[in-house]
């Protein structure tokens, strides 16, 4: 099956600042040699602890940083070796879902102009089909066409996070980035969104690159899972196959410190 998305031996250093005049700048490792494929219409999850480099390949991934030493390469483009102008052109075919559904939406902005940011950076989208896709993009994650005159606030969480959804379908993605998309969510609205993003998937066969570090959801969404240690990829495997026979000790380490809804009951002394 073809790659959509191929990641190859991604490196990225970030340099400090000196501790002092006389001796070097501290360098950061944030990932050491990460590799990962994602066919079309495949999710692929990305799992580890804080600081395992999980968001720094979300950034690379997006395009929104620079590697130190590797490729990102999206539908055959070397993302990071085109020049601006086709860039742009090619990063309609990737968008991005944030953590926080309150931080990630402008208060000041109504619906119909948060969902159709992505469009303006595109040409030849008039405001007639604007309008059109931004109310396409609402109806598909369960919003009415009404509330394009709301704004944020006068939402929940989990329907935020659905307008955050439909900004990033607007520009009819092949791949979604979506980092930590429902760790900020009422665990009653995770399930919701989650759901949803997987519709979504079988109704335009979106990719999702899915960064967590929950393995419950990573399990839930994901065909494969990638989990990440101190910027090296230790495991990879499909998701239920890698969950209940992991084989890396940090993988263990991992599912042993998910903790269970009912307890075992403490031996009586």
């Amino acid at each position: 099956m073809a790659l959509l998305l191929k990641v190859d031996n991604l490196v990225r250093h970030y340099t400090l600042p000196r501790e002092s005049i006389f001796g070097p700048a501290p360098v950061v490792h944030a990932l050491n040699g990460v590799s990962f494929g994602i066919p079309d219409g495949k999710s692929l999850g990305i799992v580890g602890e804080s600081g395992s480099g999980k968001s720094t390949i979300a950034r690379l991934v997006m395009a929104l940083d620079k590697p130190t030493s590797g490729s990102v390469v999206l539908l055959g483009n070397d993302l990071h070796q085109l020049p601006k102008s086709k860039l742009r052109t090619v990063r309609r075919n990737v968008q991005m879902v944030f953590q926080d559904p309150y931080g990630s939406l402008d208060p000041r902005q109504t619906v119909a102009r948060i969902v159709a940011e992505p469009l303006e950076v595109l040409e030849g989208v008039g405001r007639a089909e604007q309008r059109e896709r931004v109310g396409e993009s609402l109806a598909a994650v369960g919003l009415r066409t009404g509330d394009m005159g709301k704004y944020p606030h006068e939402f929940s969480g989990g329907q935020r996070q659905r307008i955050a959804i439909a900004r990033a379908l607007i520009t009819r993605p092949r791949l979604i980035v979506a980092d930590e998309p429902v760790s900020a969510l009422d665990v009653s609205v995770q399930a919701q969104v989650l759901n949803l993003m997987q519709d979504l998937q079988q109704k335009f066969g979106i990719s999702y690159l899915l960064i967590s570090h929950d393995l419950a959801v990573v399990n839930h969404l994901c065909d494969e899972v990638c989990v990440l240690h101190r910027g090296v990829v230790v495991e990879r495997g499909e998701a239920r196959q890698l969950f209940t026979h992991a084989q890396h000790p940090y993988t263990q380490a991992l599912l042993a410190a998910v903790p269970l809804a009912e307890p075992a009951p403490m031996p009586l002394t």
